[in-house]
C-alpha cells in the first residue's frame, strides 16, 4: 500500500445539507429527486409525512420478505406435525386420522408468526444495511443536531450525476442553511 502525499486530498464522501424546517426539507427533496440523484438521502429527527413520495422512493420490500417467511414457517409447521404424526410415529387415537389438520392449526398459526416476525425484523436490518457502527456523517460537527432540531440532506460522491459544484448549487437554491463537504 502506498503512502498518502501530504497534498493529496482525502476523498469526498459528498455533501450534507441543513434545513430549518420540515416544509423546507421537503421542498428540497423534491428539487433533488426532480434533479435525478440516486444516491442520496434525507435525515430527520421525526418522521416528515409525505416525505418518501417527495424522494421518490419505491414501496418497500419488507411485507414480501415477511410474507414469505410467515409462509415458511406456516409449511415448515405443517410439515413437521404431518411427518411425525403420519410417517414417523403413526399413532391412532380415538379413531383420527393421521393426518388430522385441524389439530395441527395452533402450531402452523405459532410458526407463521414466529416466521413473519423474524421476516421483519431480519428484513429491516438488512434493507437497512445494519448495523452500521461508523458512517462519514458523524463527521459533520453540525450533523449531530439532526436528533434535536435540524433536517439534512446528504447526497453521496459515487451519484453519476455528483459535481460538487453543481450539487452544492442545487442544495444552496434549494433553501439549504448549511452546504458542508463530507470527507470520506
Amino acid at each position: 500500500m502506498k503512502p498518502k502525499a501530504a497534498t493529496e486530498r482525502p476523498k469526498s464522501f459528498g455533501l450534507v445539507a441543513q434545513f430549518d424546517t420540515p416544509a423546507a426539507i421537503f421542498r428540497a427533496c423534491e428539487k433533488v429527486r426532480d434533479a435525478g440523484y440516486l444516491r442520496w438521502d434525507a435525515h430527520t429527527p421525526f418522521p416528515v409525512h409525505g416525505l418518501d413520495k417527495a424522494m421518490g422512493l419505491k414501496p418497500s420490500r419488507l411485507p414480501w420478505i415477511s410474507l414469505v417467511l410467515a409462509l415458511g414457517g406456516a409449511a415448515t409447521g405443517l410439515l413437521l406435525q404431518w411427518w411425525t404424526s403420519a410417517v414417523e410415529y403413526p399413532l391412532i387415537i380415538s379413531g383420527k386420522p393421521y393426518f388430522s389438520w385441524p389439530a395441527f392449526v395452533p402450531v402452523i398459526f405459532e410458526l407463521s408468526v414466529l416466521g413473519g416476525a423474524a421476516g421483519a425484523v431480519f428484513g429491516m436490518l438488512f434493507l437497512n444495511r445494519l448495523p452500521q457502527l461508523y458512517h462519514a456523517l458523524f463527521r459533520v460537527d453540525a450533523f449531530a443536531k439532526v436528533t434535536d432540531d435540524k433536517f439534512f440532506i446528504s447526497i453521496e460522491a459515487a451519484d453519476p450525476r455528483y459535481d460538487e459544484q453543481k450539487t452544492r448549487k442545487l442544495l444552496e437554491s434549494a433553501g439549504a442553511s448549511l452546504v458542508t463537504v463530507v470527507e470520506a
